[in-house]
């Protein structure tokens, strides 16, 4: 008699396991972009992002959305130029950590430009360095980095720099002996994924 009601309370267990599971899920079937909940398992995706143009392909013989009950608009994609910073450009107090998880993923081909004002009586100096690696990233050490652009080379169209290596790209502003990176949150770092096309 206990059997049977162990199996009972587990029958009973699974099933509401079941309703509760379908009544979170109940929008699904639209897709996750007309869901109330709020979560987006592809959110950050290109072809979820409001500004892709809308003829996105997926790699040849990977095609992980065909079974889906809603259609991923086709996006081709192709290399942005990325302003750092955005309208507040490489500028002192901007937190460029959070921008760049703002604003990626970043593809290999994608340009990053680095606007600064040159060095005046009024603006601070900055400078684009590429630290060695994490730690050097971490603790703001810039003695074994490489200056990629001067305090001058920020004027104007800016400083371009072309992501065109699958690796870590960890930059920061140089001046100041890293106080611009430690204190000034200047510094993010990204490694650009494979663009598929």
């Amino acid at each position: 008699m206990a059997f049977k009601y162990v199996q009972l309370v587990m029958l009973l267990l699974v099933a509401a396991t079941l309703l509760v599971a379908s009544e979170a899920n109940r929008n699904f079937a639209q897709g996750p972009q007309n869901s109330d909940s709020g979560f987006n398992l592809t959110s950050g995706w290109p072809w979820n992002s409001p500004d892709s143009p809308q003829n996105y392909t997926s790699p040849p013989g990977f095609n992980f959305t065909a079974n889906w009950p809603w259609k991923a608009p086709n996006v081709k994609q192709s290399s942005r130029r990325i302003v750092v910073g955005d309208d507040q450009k490489w500028q002192f107090g901007f937190n460029y950590t959070n921008w760049a998880i703002k604003n990626g993923p970043f593809y290999l081909g994608d340009t990053l430009v680095f606007k600064y004002d040159p060095p005046s009586n009024t603006t601070h100096p900055h400078s684009v360095y590429l630290l060695r690696n994490y730690g050097s990233f971490a603790n703001c050490d810039l003695r074994r980095a490489k200056r990629l652009a001067s305090v001058t080379q920020g004027a104007g169209t800016g400083f371009e720099l072309v992501l065109k290596n699958r690796k870590p790209y960890y930059l920061a502003c140089g001046e100041s002996n890293g106080f611009h990176c430690k204190v000034g949150l200047m510094k993010f770092s990204v490694i650009p994924l494979i663009r598929w096309t």
